[in-house]
C-alpha cells in the first residue's frame, strides 16, 4: 500500500510487535531510572537544532513547563513528572496510564497561560507542540522574549517546516510523517538525560503501530475528520496528522487537496464531497459549539444539509479524542480505534448498506 511509505521502518518493527503487542494505550515508561536509562547519558552542554534555532541546554531541566497536552504526555511518558513545574492547554483528560504522574504536576491553565503565569511557575525550560504559543501576538511569549529571561523554548518538529512553525502562521507543503514525532521524543529524552527512555517509548509506539495496521485496509473509502465547530467546521487538511491516519489505514481524506492543517469549511462543501466515513473529534472542552461528541452527532442528524449524508444515515462515525487527531503519541491510539471500528462497523466498511 502506497501510504506505508510515510511510515518509515514499519516493516522492521514486526518482530517488536510480537514482543510488545501487550502494551496498553500509550503506556507511560515508569521503570526504575537506572534500568531504563542503562548506559545512555547526555553530554552537556547539549546543543540541538530546533525549528530554525539553536538551543543550548546546560543541564537537565528541573522545572519544565509544557504549554500543551501533546508535549505534556511525552514528558510524562518519559517519567519526568518530578522535573515538571506546570502544564497547560488541555483538550482531553490525560491518558489513564499517566494519570497518577500527572497529579504530581501543577496545571497552570486549562488553555494557554499568560506570560505572567508562566513566569510565576519559575521554569527553567519550556516546551510546546504548537507554535502559536510562541507568537508575538496572541501567544504566551515569543521565543526571543523567553530567551532574554534565560529560558530555552523548544517547539515540536511536527509543527515545523523549513524553520517555520505551521501552527504559528506557516503552511505545510509536504505531508507530516511520524518521524518528526519520534524526533521530538528523542530530543526531549536527550535534553532531560534519559535517552534510553526515549528509545524505549519510540519502540513501543512502532510496535503498537505495526500491530494496529495488521489486516487493516479500508480500500480508498473517503473520510472527513471534523475537529470542532458546528457553524464553520474545522476539518483536517491534506498534510497533517489526520491524513497520516487516513493514509496508513487505506482511506482518502476528502480535503486532501487543502494544505492548511485545519481549514474552516462550509457544510455545503462537506455535502458536495459526501465522505463515506466521518471521524468526529470527541473533545472534553467547550471552546467551540460542537466540541463534544454528542453535540456533533446531534447536529449531524438534525441539520437539514448534513442529515442527507449517507455516512450520517448509516452512523458511519469514528470517535477520536482531539489529541488522537493531533501529532502526538496518541496517533497510535487513533490507529487502534480505527482498527476496532473496521471490525465492528459492518456495512460501513463492506459497503452493503
Amino acid at each position: 500500500m502506497q501510504s506505508m511509505n510515510r511510515f518509515s521502518g514499519l516493516a522492521a518493527t514486526s518482530l517488536l510487535a510480537l514482543l510488545l503487542s501487550g502494551c496498553g494505550a500509550s503506556e507511560a515508561v515508569h521503570d526504575d531510572r537506572e534500568a531504563v536509562q542503562g548506559e545512555g547519558k547526555t553530554k552537556y552542554p547539549l546543543t540541538i537544532e530546533n525549528c530554525g534555532r539553536e538551543l543550548t541546554i546546560e543541564r537537565a531541566p528541573q522545572r519544565a513547563v509544557s504549554l500543551d497536552q501533546n508535549s505534556t504526555e511525552i514528558l510524562l511518558s518519559l517519567g519526568l513528572e518530578e522535573q515538571m513545574a506546570g502544564t497547560a492547554s488541555w483538550t482531553d483528560p490525560v491518558l489513564p496510564s499517566l494519570a497518577d504522574a500527572n497529579e504530581r504536576v501543577h496545571r497552570l491553565a486549562d488553555n494557554a497561560p499568560t506570560y505572567e503565569v508562566l513566569l510565576d511557575a519559575d521554569p527553567d525550560f519550556v516546551s510546546a507542540s504548537f507554535g502559536r504559543h510562541y507568537n508575538e501576538e496572541g501567544g504566551v511569549a515569543s521565543r526571543d522574549r523567553l530567551a532574554e529571561t534565560g529560558l530555552a523554548a523548544y517547539l515540536s518538529p511536527t509543527d515545523c517546516e523549513d524553520g517555520v512553525s505551521i501552527n504559528g502562521g506557516g503552511t505545510r507543503t509536504r505531508p507530516l510523517t511520524v518521524d518528526s514525532l519520534y524526533q521530538e521524543i528523542r530530543d526531549l529524552a536527550a535534553i532531560f538525560d534519559v535517552p534510553d527512555r526515549g528509545e524505549q517509548l519510540v519502540a513501543e509506539l512502532e510496535a503498537r503501530t505495526a500491530t494496529a495496521l495488521e489486516g487493516v485496509d479500508l480500500q480508498g473509502k473517503t473520510v472527513m475528520f471534523w475537529f470542532a465547530d458546528t457553524r464553520t467546521p474545522y476539518v483536517a487538511g491534506g498534510f497533517g496528522a489526520p491524513s497520516l491516519l487516513a493514509d496508513l489505514t487505506g482511506m482518502k481524506n476528502v480535503y486532501a487537496g487543502t494544505s492548511q492543517d485545519w481549514p474552516a469549511v462550509g457544510w455545503e462543501s462537506v455535502v458536495d464531497k459526501s465522505p463515506q466515513v466521518l471521524v468526529l473529534g470527541d473533545l472534553k472542552r467547550d471552546r467551540f459549539p460542537g466540541d463534544r461528541l454528542d453535540d456533533k452527532i446531534e447536529f449531524l442528524r438534525s441539520d437539514a444539509l448534513t442529515r442527507t449524508l449517507d455516512a450520517v444515515r448509516d452512523d458511519c462515525f469514528i470517535a477520536l479524542h482531539g489529541a488522537e487527531m493531533n501529532p502526538s503519541i496518541r496517533y497510535v491510539d487513533g490507529l487502534e480505534k480505527i482498527r476496532d471500528w473496521t471490525r465492528d462497523s459492518g456495512g460501513c466498511v463492506s459497503g452493503e448498506r
